[in-house]
């Protein structure tokens, strides 16, 4: 069976330098899942990393201005987790983006399902109530999983009726996550380090350029509302600053807390979405904590 060995965890923690460790020790290649690195031209603020030796796939594929969803992702990931598998070398997933990480593992629930105009005229008119009784009968499971917003919200609702409906075709999409044993690798740490570690990150990209590199993309013609750049940690936190209405210093601050909230919805999400998972934790902090790394992986792939 392939292997598919995953390395996830909060910001800051170390991940791209543990999976270039690892790939050149157990002949394996870089499959990036951050959903920001996928655009060009942002790479000090969002931390690009490469090594000479190793390859690195899906950095750099799409410009800021452009859509890049999870289920783009999903395509592309396989394509090339499929490649790296037919040149018999193992594909290591590597990044902080949970959805991509989910989507490789379980699956996209939607992927492959058209909308049904006809079924959404019919239930266009019903109510909440009526929505969810529906939901629950035909997929009690999905109606568990929604959460209190999902279930106050009628576009929601009726999609999820929707793909209720067509669960053969999500099945047949999905087949593929049952045909390869994958490793979790999670790197964690204590908040405190972790927020000491995220704010020395932040003043070194300060040092190697960050405000440079918004302004070439402005000078590329993106800007805060025809790119990714106004909804992305790190650029974002500038815009005032550009606009002249707030010193760098309060720039700076503003990026580290929002890299501190980031990273704790992060540590919550891995933890909650990959708690069924085959997945190991590792507090980076602990001596030889990449020594135990190395020697799971091992016994797992060997």
């Amino acid at each position: 069976m392939h292997k598919l060995l995953i390395i996830c965890g909060p910001t800051a923690t170390g991940k791209t330098s543990l999976g270039f460790n690892l790939a050149e020790e157990f002949n394996g290649e870089i499959v990036s899942a951050d959903s920001r690195q996928v655009f060009c031209g942002m790479d000090i603020i969002t931390g690009k990393q490469v090594d000479s030796k190793i390859k690195t796939w899906l950095i750099d594929i799409v410009n800021p201005d452009q859509r890049f969803s999870v289920a783009d992702y999903y395509e592309l990931a396989w394509k090339v987790i499929s490649d790296i598998w037919h040149r018999g070398k193992l594909p290591i997933v590597v990044g902080g983006t949970g959805f991509y990480i989910n989507a490789l593992i379980n699956g996209i629930e939607t992927m492959g399902v058209e909308p049904d105009w006809k079924l959404r005229e019919q239930l266009f008119h019903c109510s909440v109530v009526s929505l969810l009784e529906t939901l629950e009968k035909i997929d009690p499971q999905r109606y568990r999983r929604m959460n209190e917003s999902d279930r106050k919200n009628p576009r929601r609702l009726i999609r999820a009726i929707e793909v209720a409906n067509q669960k053969s075709k999500i099945k047949n999409q999905n087949e593929k996550i049952k045909n390869f044993d994958s490793l979790i690798i999670g790197l964690t740490l204590s908040n405190e380090i972790l927020y000491q570690r995220i704010d020395q990150r932040v003043e070194e990209r300060i040092k190697m350029g960050a405000e440079d590199e918004i302004k070439k993309l402005f000078a590329q013609g993106y800007n805060w509302e025809n790119s990714v750049l106004g909804v992305t940690i790190g650029y974002k936190e500038w815009k005032e600053y550009f606009e002249k209405k707030v010193a760098k210093e309060e720039v700076i601050q503003k990026w580290k807390f929002a890299e501190h909230d980031y990273a704790r919805r992060q540590m919550t999400w891995f933890r909650k979405a990959l708690r069924c998972a085959q997945s190991k934790w590792f507090d980076i902090t602990k001596e030889n904590c990449q020594t135990e790394v190395e020697n799971d992986v091992k016994s797992w792939y060997s």
